[in-house]
């Protein structure tokens, strides 16, 4: 009745027991305080089953933040057991657990991180620069964020029942293998992957059709924002990449409960086939996350220097350049393969090319200061930090293009921390500096600037500690997944060093933890009331903070790149007030439902409890076909009404 699951799978190390008593006491305080405050009713009424993109973002920040917290204190336990599992000591955590702590951190940071933070911020601000009410499918957007928290939900599943994969993040057969790994952790792996991958599939095809097809009047491709293009070339490859992931999880799924060969060597499969599939996928993943943190600073340097952004034009075409070239450089992921010379020409050769365009973007946002009056605040502070990470992190990647250095660093810290570089010297600090830029704007009160910058000096300093020296280790031989290594090797004090730059980050982590308390708890204090505070240039900034339920009261139309700023400089006419009546979709359960489901489903099948996977796949067809039969409700503010809302703000910022 429970296929494989037997009271072994709840028995774990002490490390791992600690953790899923923390995880399971900070469950049931949340549950708690919600239930002591009496919220269940708001939850599930205004955010549980909304469908509107902005309560729809702060659901992926929030759960991509929790699921933060998660992977960083994976990365904490493999740098403390590094810094301690030196000669005869072994550390805290056995070589076994280790690996699955490891993969656990890839897949949480790229999947549930990465990808979590990127659509949450689209979510909240596509819609308000293109001057939309809303996105395209707002039930297919929330089915895409509900299947993303039931993915991110079994993965701290795992924690707590059997054990995850110890693969690696990307699970390369043979290993993956039924021969290798014939126990759960393995399919937990495919599942949470399959689920999530298939949530950020609809969210590209979501925010696809709506950049292309709900611009506001007059907003062409070439005045669209630099944030909004790189939006639309991040789905791009969403709706291109993810298929290729969701096809080879299928047959890697195949290979381990059927029985095929697809990718086992013995019996007429070849793994090499699941390597260059999964790099197909991951390195467009590469710039699936890092596009849109170009595009955050594309919009915070020409705000922070009182300029138009420099070279929009050659903007919009290395995005575009990046988005071609990042389907033709997978195989650098694996040179050591043993591909001809020719072949590995090739696709060195793609590799620096992709740095070009790079270079372009890095050149525009230097000269857009040049001349500029430039404000120091924290959003421009994680710019800088930005420039100088992820140069270093793209030098390094253009010294691993050429094959002959690959074939000496492949494998190592070097690479480790050249994949860091950019991964938290773009994407994290891209978010970083949009989070600060738009909080006000999300949530109508600031974040405290002096404890931003606090956190910035140690997420910075610590950076450096923890990541420059692994170069160095990787040059020395140290290689990835390494729990253990002997005194004599002369790793230790490094090892050391880079133990205490994850503890400085901490640090850095746990004041903006403070500093987001702290601004809620004090947000009367710190409103704004402008809607605008930063003297911006997009057409977010021309509506109030928070934004209404509608967005916009009146569809703005739009002759110009940066229309905001062309009002305020008399060079385009102010909109003229018409109210008419907006329709916008009621919210539904039913995507929070199909949620569950696939919660449900994915456990059944990682334990082999096939009649609940069954079950739970009727269901899921039952929802569906409920769904899809329904005619679509709608909710009607009329004019009068908005006229009434939007005369109510005024008078209230007046008194103000």
């Amino acid at each position: 009745m429970f296929g494989k699951l037997t009271i072994d799978a709840f028995h774990h190390e002490a490390s791992q027991n600690a953790a899923v008593c923390m995880m399971m006491l900070s469950g049931l305080g949340i549950i708690g305080l919600i239930t002591y405050y009496k919220k269940w009713g708001y939850l599930w009424d205004e955010w549980f089953t909304s469908v509107d993109p902005k309560r729809i973002g702060l659901m992926y920040i929030i759960t991509a933040l929790l699921m933060f917290f998660k992977g960083f204190a994976d990365a904490l336990m493999m740098r403390l057991q590094q810094a301690l599992s030196v000669g005869d000591a072994h550390g805290f955590i056995s070589a076994g657990h280790f690996q699955e702590v490891f993969s656990a951190h890839g897949t949480t940071m790229i999947f549930f991180v990465g990808m979590g933070i990127i659509i949450g911020l689209m979510n909240l601000i596509i819609p308000l620069q293109i001057g939309a009410r809303d996105v395209a499918y707002p039930f297919l957007n929330a089915l895409g964020f509900w299947l993303f928290a039931s993915a991110a939900t079994l993965s701290l599943v795992s924690l707590a029942i059997g054990k995850f994969s110890a693969t690696g993040w990307l699970a390369y057969p043979p290993l993956s293998g039924l021969e290798y790994n014939p126990g759960e952790g393995v399919d937990y792996w495919i599942w949470i992957v399959q689920i999530a991958g298939i949530g950020s599939t609809m969210s590209g095809i979501n925010f696809l059709v709506t950049i292309l097809k709900m611009r506001c009047p007059g907003m062409s491709f070439m005045k669209m924002p630099i944030f909004v293009w790189s939006s639309l070339c991040s789905m791009v490859l969403v709706i291109f990449a993810f298929p290729i992931l969701t096809a080879t999880l299928v047959l890697l799924t195949l290979d381990r409960y059927l029985g095929m060969h697809f990718f086992t060597a013995g019996y007429g499969g070849n793994p090499m086939m699941y390597v260059n599939l999964i790099w197909a996928w991951g390195h467009p993943e590469v710039y699936i996350l890092i596009l849109p943190a170009f595009g955050i600073f594309s919009e915070v340097v020409p705000t922070f220097s009182e300029k138009r952004l420099f070279g929009y034009v050659s903007m919009v075409w290395a995005l575009v350049m990046i988005t071609v070239l990042s389907f033709v450089v997978w195989l650098h992921h694996f040179f050591t393969m043993g591909a001809s010379a020719g072949v590995n020409a090739f696709f060195g050769i793609m590799t620096m090319l992709i740095a070009i365009p790079t270079g372009v973007k890095i050149f525009n946002w230097l000269f857009t200061k040049y001349r500029g009056r430039v404000h120091f605040t924290s959003p421009m502070l994680w710019f800088f930090a930005f420039v100088l990470n992820f140069s270093i992190g793209g030098m390094t990647g253009i010294l691993l293009s050429a094959p002959p250095v690959d074939y000496q660093a492949h494998n190592s810290l070097f690479l480790i921390a050249h994949f860091h570089g950019m991964v938290i010297g773009g994407l994290v600090f891209g978010f970083f500096s949009g989070f600060t830029y738009w909080f006000p704007k999300v949530t109508g009160f600031f974040l405290s600037e002096r404890l931003n910058v606090y956190a910035f000096w140690c997420w910075f300093g610590g950076f450096l500690i923890a990541f420059m020296p692994l170069y160095m280790l990787g040059f020395m031989g140290a290689t990835r997944r390494l729990d253990h290594y002997e005194e004599s090797t002369g790793w230790h004090p490094l090892f050391v060093v880079v133990g205490i730059g994850a503890l400085i980050i901490l640090c850095g982590v746990m004041i903006q933890a403070y500093g987001l308390y702290k601004s809620i708890k004090d947000r009367k204090k710190n409103l704004d009331t402008t809607g605008d505070p930063w003297n911006a240039r997009t057409l977010e900034w021309s509506i109030p903070s928070p934004p209404p339920i509608y967005n916009f009261a009146v569809i703005p139309t739009v002759d110009q790149l940066d229309p905001l700023w062309a009002i305020k400089r008399g060079l385009a006419p102010k909109p003229e007030v018409g109210y008419e009546d907006i329709h916008l979709p009621k919210n539904t359960p039913m995507a929070l439902y199909l949620g569950l489901i696939s919660l449900v489903f994915g456990f059944a099948m990682v334990w082999h409890i096939f009649w609940l996977a069954l079950v739970s796949l009727i269901a899921a067809i039952v929802f569906l076909i409920i769904r899809l039969s329904g005619e679509d409700e709608h909710l009607l503010i009329t004019a009068e009404e908005v006229k009434s809302m939007e005369e109510a703000r005024i008078r209230g910022n007046t008194a103000l």
